[in-house]
């Protein structure tokens, strides 16, 4: 099949464009710039420099493709992006897969596609584009879910590595908050997968929550953490109000959410079998080193 992909440079599809090329699909990608262009085009794919919300472009582009995986996803991009997407895959029976998030879900001690939605402020934009696809008729729309992203050294995990040490003859590593909140956790790599799995086999108007089925708490994720990086002092919770300001009211929130899915769904109808390695035994071996001196 020929994928038009979006955020084919960015962290998740940096191993979704290799995962589609390695399943033998050919990848056009619309990226912003020549440099990333560069890029896509040394990892064996296509690449067209232009701008997600130039409606005509995209939907040209979707035209002439046999589907659409969109990672892409920004609350300026999706109206635009979305709609210019349906109409160039207009009854074609085509699969466009679009990214949701687990923050959509709110706090849930488990989370199912069918869950109740009660976003956090900072993503409660989503639903509005997600509705369009699941509902896009002569299409086969689905939006796949991701959870905490990890591998590779990045993603959030960064925020409980590099937080800051308090004061004091032992310093503790701060926590997000008081640390007792879950969160749902998926490998970039699986994930990669998942977004292929639902590529090729998925059912319109279907929901595929990407989750590992491992939800450790921050504060296990921050012990983890300060023993890694040899922290004396540990660990130290961090009050709500001290959170925002370290990292913006509406981060905070979201990370604050209490959140644990298993991502039954994708393995029951799609096959998916997530098998890299847990956050914790990530940080655990040092996968997640502190980058910078910490203050």
């Amino acid at each position: 099949m020929s994928i038009l992909l979006t955020g084919s440079t960015g962290y998740i599809g940096s191993s979704v464009l290799p995962r589609l090329l390695e399943e033998g699909h050919s990848v056009t990608a619309l990226v912003r710039d020549e440099a990333k262009a560069e890029a896509v085009r040394a990892a064996g794919a296509a690449a067209v420099v232009g701008d997600a919300t130039d409606a005509d472009l995209v939907t040209r582009l979707a035209a002439e493709s046999d589907g659409v995986i969109h990672l892409a996803s920004a609350k300026d991009v999706d109206p635009v992006f979305v709609d210019a997407v349906l109409a160039g895959l207009a009854d074609s029976g085509k699969p466009f897969v679009h990214t949701g998030g687990i923050w959509t879900y709110g706090s849930n001690a488990d989370i199912a596609e069918d869950s109740p939605a009660a976003p956090p402020a900072l993503t409660a934009w989503r639903g509005a584009t997600e509705a369009v696809v699941l509902g896009a008729a002569g299409v086969c729309g689905s939006v796949v879910v991701p959870s905490i992203v990890y591998g590779y050294g990045a993603g959030l995990a960064r925020l409980i590595v590099d937080a800051p040490l308090g004061d004091g003859l032992a310093p503790a590593l701060t926590l997000i908050g008081d640390g007792s909140q879950h969160w749902a956790t998926v490998h970039v790599d699986d994930l990669a997968a998942l977004y292929v799995l639902a590529l090729e086999n998925g059912t319109a108007g279907a929901v595929y929550i990407g989750a590992s089925g491992a939800n450790p708490t921050v504060r296990e994720l921050g012990e983890l953490a300060a023993r890694a990086a040899g922290v004396a002092g540990g660990v130290a919770p961090a009050s709500v109000e001290e959170t925002a300001d370290r990292l913006g009211a509406g981060l905070a929130e979201a990370l604050l959410l209490d959140q644990q899915a298993r991502g039954s769904k994708a393995r029951i109808d799609l096959g998916w079998e997530p098998n890299g390695p847990a956050l914790a035994e990530e940080i655990a071996a040092g996968s997640y080193a502190p980058e910078t001196a910490r203050a």
